[in-house]
């Protein structure tokens, strides 16, 4: 059974972590969650609200958490997730987060980035000359890491699918998984 890893903190918006959590659950696949510890990730819900000018955020649910990042062995996995959120921003420094991203991008493995994180692989230049979908507000921050961004619900390049948060994930769930599907089926063929 092919296998998913889910890259993620605390913070990450819960739509963005749990609707790919279980779609690709749906498509078959396992999924692990990875995070710094195995404590539970504490997620967060984001929503707009007229009288804010940014998006307003609560907690959100729980996620328990199956491998810390120290201890991934990427060669057990076929595909990585990198929701959205705030945990972007903050998991990004971390060693291991850059060891098991580099992996997915050197290998030309399916990766799946929700909202925010883009952020991860753009910190390590993984997106230069690659297409991707953000949130909007991090346009130019995509831009200055050589991405060209595309306003689109599921945005595929490659090896990478992505979009913009979570009210595209109807779009991006299906080319998530037929991207996730393909390379998989091309490994074993």
């Amino acid at each position: 059974m092919p296998r998913a890893l889910l890259l993620t903190g605390d913070a990450a918006e819960e739509l963005d972590t749990m609707y790919p959590y279980y779609r690709v659950q749906e498509g078959g696949w396992d999924v692990d969650v990875s995070s710094r510890t195995t404590r539970d990730v504490q997620l967060v819900i984001h929503e707009f609200d007229p009288n804010s000018d940014a998006y307003v955020e609560k907690d959100g649910r729980k996620l328990p958490v199956d491998v810390p990042w120290a201890e991934v062995d990427v060669e057990r996995y076929d595909a990585l997730i990198i929701p959205g959120g705030r945990a972007p921003e903050w998991i990004r420094v971390d060693a291991d987060v850059r060891r098991i991203t580099e992996h997915f991008f050197a290998r030309n493995l399916p990766v799946a980035l929700v909202c925010h994180g883009a952020q991860v692989p753009a910190v390590y230049g993984l997106l230069k000359g690659r297409k991707t979908a953000c949130f909007p507000p991090i346009t130019g921050d995509m831009e200055n890491a050589g991405a060209t961004v595309i306003d689109a619900p599921d945005v595929v390049d490659g090896n990478l699918v992505s979009c913009r948060g979570w009210p595209d994930m109807p779009q991006f769930g299906r080319a998530m998984m037929e991207l996730f599907s393909k390379s998989v089926n091309s490994a074993s063929a």
